[in-house]
């Protein structure tokens, strides 16, 4: 008997799906979504409303469409995948014809009623088509030249269309979550030796071609680089943002201002208080412990993820948990990083908590795909 075969006879019907849910992961997102209102209430200066209640109504949506996805069988999501890859590359691409431009850059698809930002939901779709992609290639392919080129031109396709957005930060997200689903496959770690030391050369040469004949980037993308190492360098400019967030941050310290007395964001100094820079806010407000207690639930998302992964004996489950764990991962350590001064100011949300629509719903779908996993799996 096939594993398709057995897992038809043994998926769980009815109430025994709800039985089987993770709750404990579910009652964490809610938990963690909850904290975004409170952050999203505060900036509105004690008001639901403009940001508070939009997203209260959006976590709505996503959890009914978590339990919705999580409902169906794990296998039709892979036997799926493929499917699913393309269309997310054909609104990738109608992005580049119909987009609708903000901020400087056409990333959203209005639909009317929302607007769909696909680069969000390539996210989660490239870790369902190589969690496929790697169940079904034989253990003894998954290093080999050949079979490694596959999975990296799935990589490279959606990141050349997200970068024409312009939109690197997703762009670095999508090749990290890339990465880490090839190393979770157990991909020869020769290639990613490869891949860094490739990276430190080409860094190496950037650096040592500014003031040359041969100067491989444009002066104001050399000032950029310059800013991001030393923002007090222009601190009304280019540094304006991480400046102002690096005082949010130590005027909080060890219990915070208090809830709704935090003096940068209310007094609007804090640029997008409410997406990329609503971690800021929280460490104002509630200082250092409120910023280890979001950091402490994330964690527990990520190790009951990790969890199921480990205890599922379908190679496909497990891929893809821990691909979509890996994927949130990857979504707050970057905003943390970005808020604090360590990485660049990529315009990365802070998953659940910043202000967002897309980013939200993608998130809740991919958590439903680790649902379906731990609902499904064989017992």
């Amino acid at each position: 008997m096939s594993y398709l075969e057995y897992s038809v006879k043994t998926t769980p019907t009815g109430l025994r799906k709800v039985l089987y849910l993770n709750w404990p992961l579910a009652i964490l997102l809610t938990a963690v979504a909850g904290i975004g209102f409170l952050m999203l209430y505060s900036v509105a200066g004690g008001s639901f409303t403009p940001w508070a209640e939009p997203q209260m109504k959006r976590y709505a949506l996503g959890f009914v469409t978590m339990l919705i996805v999580a409902m169906i069988p794990i296998w039709f999501w892979r036997n799926m995948s493929m499917l699913i890859y393309a269309v997310s590359l054909i609104l990738l691409v109608l992005v580049e014809f119909f987009g609708t431009v903000g901020m400087g850059a056409q990333r959203w698809i209005d639909l009317g009623f929302m607007r769909l930002q696909p680069s969000e939901l390539m996210k989660v779709t490239l870790v369902i088509v190589l969690a496929a992609y790697y169940d079904w290639l034989p253990l003894n392919r998954v290093s080999r030249p050949l079979w490694v080129l596959a999975p990296m031109a799935l990589i490279l396709l959606p990141v050349t269309l997200v970068l024409r957005q312009p939109d690197l930060g997703t762009s670095i997200l999508l090749i990290a979550t890339g990465g880490v689903m090839m190393f979770l496959a157990g991909v020869h770690w020769a290639y990613f030796a490869t891949v860094i030391a490739f990276s430190v050369g080409l860094i190496t040469a950037v650096f040592q071609s500014r003031g040359t004949d041969w100067q491989m980037l444009a002066n104001y993308q050399f000032r950029r680089i310059d800013t991001f190492l030393d923002p007090s360098s222009d601190p009304l400019g280019a540094g304006y943002h991480i400046t102002q967030s690096k005082i949010a941050l130590g005027s909080g310290g060890w219990t915070g201002r208090g809830f709704m007395q935090g003096t940068q964001s209310r007094l609007n100094f804090l640029p997008e208080k409410h997406t990329d820079f609503i971690f800021t806010t929280l460490a104002e407000e509630l200082g250092f412990i409120g910023g280890v207690s979001l950091l402490g639930l994330y964690t527990l998302v990520l190790v009951f993820c990790i969890a199921s992964a480990l205890k599922n004996r379908d190679r496909f489950s497990s891929l893809l948990t821990l691909g979509v764990a890996s994927t949130f991962f990857l979504f707050f350590a970057v905003n943390m990083s970005m808020v604090m001064g360590l990485a660049p100011v990529v315009g990365v949300p802070l998953p659940l908590v910043s202000y967002g629509g897309s980013a939200m719903l993608v998130l809740m779908i991919g958590f439903g795909l680790v649902q379906s996993a731990h609902i499904h799996k064989p017992r």
